[in-house]
């Protein structure tokens, strides 16, 4: 049987850098007082049209929907926002006492796109959505957790690009200016693009196939559209953002792929040497109207989404991954009769219940071969057993890094490991 294409295994020896990542992440968000939410990795079909949008390349191309069974159609969710939020409506969270509500989730997300470097159908995604606060200090929040993030794996090399897309009627300006500029071209653009100038004409702005056309350099930009109060927004959003020290690109081109992004859009990029030619690491927004969209109360939110395989890709360029640490505390060298064999059984497992990691052979290697294998496994030290061992109640304590090798009671084998364990990190 083959492995899916554009799926992966993570094995041992690389589970353990997805292990820290994902330790890091949940860190981080406490610091910032957002909790984790858990949803299931299937919803209904109509969650995604409804909430990402009809016109966006996502629902259009990329959904991974299962067999349709009576009335019900399911899809494999492929982003995290949509699931969040029916969540948040479901559950009623907009009742909270505590508001506004701040959530976390980490967890597969499955697109069925062409598979190509860091881009994959089952990907893993971080993400935070902090909903029921309209301030811009919240959307700066979001945005310096996001900066966070990143800078506490040590990569330095980021560009945070920042536009505005305004609320609903600063919006509407600015469709009719796209639809009027694009349209004497339109018969030079891509098929989707042609689409997207009657459905969603600000989206002809995120184009890959288009992207050098001449008519993007003189597109409209929404932020000659923004009316008073987008403009006002934007402009404390960018205050609040100097206040933490933030910098930031603004581009007014930049539009993110999703239906629901209204007000603050942003993007994190890689600016480090060979990432390669997709350097987008993280993206997110405000979407006002989401919630009443998916059938809960009027409630802002904003939110980002974080993809961890681009970001081992980021700090695997950037060389700040740390070393896979996979070593044992102890592993216990038994060879002799029956009585050897039990006594190498409690005391393996007197050790594991002492909170240390602790492993024996199974194969019924001699002593030699144990002593391979816990080279093998960087055992820190060795317990070794043998008939005579056993019958003075003792056993042979070896540091495997010095060599230094002492005899301790059974009964002590394992404090005896604990306090020299200890000695080392001191």
């Amino acid at each position: 049987m083959k492995l899916p294409r554009g799926t992966f295994d993570v094995l041992p020896g690389t589970v353990e850098r997805w292990q820290y990542i994902e330790n890091q992440l949940r860190e981080i968000s406490k610091r910032y007082n957002y909790k984790e939410i858990r949803t299931p990795i299937f919803e209904e079909t109509e969650l995604f049209k409804r909430g990402v949008g009809e016109t966006t390349d996502i629902v259009q191309k990329e959904m991974f929907m299962l067999e349709k069974r009576g009335k019900e159609q399911f899809t494999l969710r492929p982003e995290g926002t949509a699931a969040v939020v029916r969540s948040f409506v479901t559950n009623k969270l907009y009742g909270s006492p505590n508001q506004p509500v701040k959530l976390f989730y980490i967890g597969p997300m499955f697109r069925y796109e062409r598979p190509q470097a860091g881009r994959f159908r089952q990907l893993h995604q971080y993400g935070v959505e902090a909903l029921g606060s309209e301030e811009p200090a919240i959307d700066a929040e979001v945005i310096s957790l996001a900066m966070s993030i990143y800078q506490s794996f040590g990569l330095k090399k980021l560009k945070l690009v920042i536009n505005s897309l305004g609320d609903s009627e600063s919006r509407a300006a600015h469709r009719e200016a796209l639809v009027n500029h694009f349209k004497p071209v339109a018969h030079e653009l891509c098929q989707d693009c042609q689409n997207r100038l009657e459905a969603n004409p600000l989206r002809v702005l995120d184009c890959k196939v288009d992207r050098n056309h001449p008519s993007m350099a003189t597109a409209p930009s929404i932020l000659d559209f923004l009316n008073p109060a987008s403009k006002a927004y934007f402009d404390q959003v960018l205050l609040h953002l100097d206040a933490l020290g933030i910098e930031y690109v603004i581009d007014p081109t930049l539009v993110r792929g999703l239906d629901y992004y209204n007000h603050t859009s942003f993007e994190i990029m890689s600016e480090a040497e060979g990432f390669g030619a997709i350097t987008t690491l993280c993206g997110g927004g405000r979407y006002n109207g989401l919630v009443e969209q998916i059938g809960g109360p009027a409630t802002p939110g904003i939110g980002f989404g974080i993809g961890l395989e681009r970001l081992l890709m980021a700090l695997e360029n950037e060389a700040v991954l740390p070393e896979v640490d996979d070593s044992i505390d102890v592993f216990i060298v038994a060879q002799g009769n029956e009585e050897v064999e039990k006594t190498a059984t409690r005391l393996l497992q007197l050790m594991r219940l002492e909170g240390l990691a602790a492993d024996r052979d199974y194969l019924g290697r001699k002593f030699k071969g144990q002593f391979k294998a816990a080279d093998r496994m960087q055992a820190r030290f060795t317990v070794i057993l043998g008939d005579e061992e056993v019958e003075r109640g003792a056993a042979a304590l070896k540091n495997m890094s010095t060599g230094e090798q002492i005899d301790v009671p059974l009964s002590a084998v394992a404090d005896t490991i604990v306090a020299k364990l200890k000695e080392e990190v001191q």
